[in-house]
């Protein structure tokens, strides 16, 4: 037999033999609750559901809040674009390299959105 975190080579798992173990000494120790359990669960309201507005007034709000802090200091905002701007520069680029660029730039954007705009229904 293998060590005690290794699958068997039957692909049964050391986990799967102690809880099926563990069922069949607890199997005659169930207790019929004659449909409680069923009815309490009946009787539980519905789960809260969050308003549709809300996603797309936090993405609103986080837009907000970086433009806000654009234009609260302006000085560091351009000096952190010409640091980009000197480094990208001081590279050699190909068309192969800012397509890749755009690309992942894309999908991260599309990334996002999707997050943070699809439904939990």
């Amino acid at each position: 037999m293998s060590g005690p975190l290794q699958s068997r080579p039957d692909g049964d798992d050391w986990v799967d033999d102690l809880l099926r173990a563990d069922a069949r000494e607890h199997r005659d120790g169930y207790l019929d609750d004659d449909g409680f359990t069923a009815r309490v669960m009946a009787a539980l309201p519905a789960p809260a559901t969050l308003p549709a507005w809300r996603k797309p007034a936090l993405a609103a709000l986080w837009a907000g809040a970086g433009i806000g802090i654009a234009l609260a200091l302006p000085g560091t905002v351009v000096d952190v674009a010409h640091e980009i701007l000197r480094v990208i520069l001081g590279q050699r680029v190909s068309l192969a390299s800012i397509g890749t660029g755009l690309l992942v730039v894309g999908a991260s954007a599309w990334t996002a959105a999707a997050l943070a705009l699809r439904r939990n229904d």
